[in-house]
């Protein structure tokens, strides 16, 4: 019974909310806002889990003093602090909460964030390589998307005008950016969607059927 309530729960409820998206009335409609607040609790429930393993985590790490057990150290102290602070004081403007975030957790952000720039910056070093006509016809578009979205591209379009004649006006860096952006990016981000859609389609087929070997878990 631990795996047959767990599928028969499931299946309930995304036959339920398959009805309720094509029959919005009576007296299927409504079941979306009240499965939304059965999300909500279990959603909380399932924060208080992660806390609680993570804290176990980091804990274990530094009773057997790890190799980088001063950082979980700090983690800890981090993660009671913004617990603490919430709840005593609540979240609004100019709370300790507020001040924590808008001075700690939003500095360490725009951190991590140019950090990955370096990041960016060598994968498409290897990607750029123009090895294959594929790769080549990447490198062509991220040089002029590249130079077209910087200020130097725009300082190229007071060029155009005067070196070329009028109809190769289109040549202008911001001009090609655009139309790459909108129409061969927009095709490829179009075509990625909606595998993904499809793939998440065909596993909440087999979440909702009781298929799922991740799901169901083994005898």
């Amino acid at each position: 019974m631990k795996r047959e309530i767990p599928i028969i729960i499931t299946f309930v409820t995304g036959i339920l909310m398959i009805i309720d998206f094509f029959v919005p009335h009576p007296p299927f409609g409504g079941l979306s806002s009240l499965f939304e607040i059965f999300f909500t609790i279990i959603f909380s429930f399932a924060t208080i889990l992660g806390i609680l393993a993570l804290s176990k985590i980091n804990i274990e790490k530094i009773y057997r003093k790890r190799e980088t057990y001063g950082y979980n150290i700090v983690l800890l102290v981090g993660l009671v602090t913004m617990i603490f602070c919430g709840l005593v004081w609540g979240i609004g403007e100019k709370s300790p909460f507020d001040f924590l975030y808008m001075n700690f957790m939003m500095p360490m952000q725009s951190t991590m964030f140019s950090l990955l720039a370096f990041f960016v910056a060598s994968a498409s070093y290897r990607a750029f390589r123009a090895r294959t006509p594929e790769a080549t016809l990447l490198l062509i578009a991220a040089f002029f998307v590249m130079l077209g979205r910087v200020p130097l591209g725009y300082q190229m379009t007071k060029w155009v005008p005067e070196v070329f004649p009028s109809w190769l006006h289109f040549l202008q860096l911001p001009i090609i950016a655009n139309w790459i952006m909108d129409f061969p990016n927009t095709a490829g981000q179009r075509a990625i969607m909606i595998g993904a859609a499809l793939g998440i389609a065909s596993t909440s087929l087999r979440l909702v059927l009781g298929i799922e070997s991740a799901h169901i878990g083994k005898e």
